[in-house]
């Protein structure tokens, strides 16, 4: 009895094992096809990195990217003829997909990954566009599906020629973003002027932060905001992206392809200085014809940095940034409780009065007036403005620089800063 008792018990076992057995491999095949897909579609970017709808098609026609480099050269020639594309027959061979497996070993060495198009850190918005590339290089701490996952993304652009106006507010909007109800991801290209400010703004305010590059996911253009980049890589939820091959350099065309993927990412997309052509310009165009939000700092007439912003605004493209609360209620971010402080002199008034002798109090409210009605002022013009040494303008514009009533930049411009609520 106990010997039958034992053989049923050991067959029993072995059946187990072989259910198992069969699990680990069904899921190792799994895993297999998942990764060449991947695969495929790493070289299919590679190859249709300008034109992603063609890629696309073929994936589609052949049953999957890695299909496509198994089919005979003839029926890829024949499939690309609709699309006036057999220029790229040659390049869809075997040497492809292996050279794509290598590079992806490559990746995961340097601590990136590529995310193809259905996986499920792919940014869900993208896949929604027209021609959203077929993969996207990652690299950061946390994983694709934390860092695209879950918070809505916000894209904050605009001019390399960034004023000490935009500056200003490019801080001041990602800093009430930041004090939202729903707090989001800012999105940008990590470009000199808004685009670094905005990253900034980010990290210093702890929101995450996606900086979307012209390059291959190994080289950080421009140089100096190397530093920059590398801390948006460490810091959790953050991440560099792009659709550009290892390797590849800064050249123009780059740019005007990496700001579709921008637009394409977020729910909406904030222009805060841009001349009447520019990036900028092109991003929030593509935003609006994505059927995105499109908001626009509004400047100065005569200001050449603001013109962009303004063209949008009266093309109805964009609407105007005016109060951040409800700048932030249109973004469905919650209200940050701060708003605008529209009576500066009131302000200043408020600040002073009473704490200072009644001639600094008076000298005190005059730059700051001068400052708030010549927007970029000198401190020498100051000087001839209100007829005072140096030394006394200097001194003025040093207590409400302090104070957080104007800022002052390298070359000695003043300029009057917007004040919050709560500030």
């Amino acid at each position: 009895m106990d010997r039958i008792i034992n053989e049923r018990i050991d067959k029993k076992r072995i059946v187990k094992d072989r259910i198992e057995e069969d699990r680990i491999i069904k899921e190792r095949s799994e895993e297999e096809r998942i990764e060449e897909e991947r695969i495929g579609l790493c070289a299919l970017n590679r190859i249709f990195g300008f034109e992603p709808r063609v890629g696309a098609a073929l994936v589609e026609a052949f049953g999957g990217a890695a299909e496509v480099f198994r089919h005979p050269q003839e029926e890829i020639v024949e499939a690309l003829i609709g699309f006036g594309r057999v220029k790229y027959a040659s390049q869809i061979a075997w040497s492809a997909f292996e050279s794509a497996a290598i590079e992806l070993e490559g990746l995961q060495a340097a601590g990136c990954c590529f995310v193809g198009i259905g996986e499920s850190g792919y940014p869900s918005l993208l896949k929604e566009c027209e021609d959203p590339p077929l993969g996207l290089y990652f690299r950061g701490t946390s994983p694709p599906e934390q860092v695209f996952g879950g918070i809505p993304h916000i894209a904050v652009i605009g001019t390399r020629d960034l004023t000490s106006y935009g500056r200003e507010w490019c801080r001041m909007i990602v800093e009430a973003l930041s004090k939202s109800t729903i707090k989001p991801l800012i999105v940008s290209g990590l470009a000199i002027g808004v685009d670094i400010t905005a990253h900034t703004a980010a990290l210093d305010s702890g929101l995450p932060t996606v900086a979307v590059m012209a390059t291959g996911i190994d080289r950080i253009y421009p140089p100096r905001n190397k530093q920059a980049g590398e801390r948006i890589a460490a810091t959790e939820g953050c991440a560099l992206v792009t659709d550009y091959p290892p390797g590849t350099v800064a050249a123009r065309i780059n740019f005007l392809r990496r700001n579709r993927i921008i637009a394409g990412i977020c729910r909406a997309t904030i222009l805060v200085e841009s001349r009447i052509k520019g990036g900028g310009m092109m991003t929030a165009r593509l935003a609006s014809s994505y059927d995105r939000d499109v908001f626009a700092l509004p400047g100065r007439l005569d200001d050449p940095a603001s013109q962009g912003c303004n063209l949008l605004i009266r093309q109805n493209i964009a609407e105007p940034v005016g109060d951040l609360e409800e700048l932030m209620a249109k973004l469905g971010a919650g209200r940050p409780g701060t708003a605008l402080k529209t009576d500066f002199k009131a302000e200043v008034e408020e600040a002073y009065k009473g704490s200072v002798d009644e001639a600094d109090f008076a000298a005190l409210l005059k730059v700051a007036l001068t400052v708030k009605a010549n927007r970029g002022i000198s401190i020498d013009e100051i000087c001839l403005k209100m007829d005072i040494p140096y030394s006394r303008a200097r001194e003025l514009t040093t207590i409400l620089e302090c104070d957080g009533f104007i800022s002052i930049d390298l070359l000695q411009h003043c300029s009057a800063k917007v004040r919050l609520r709560g500030d």
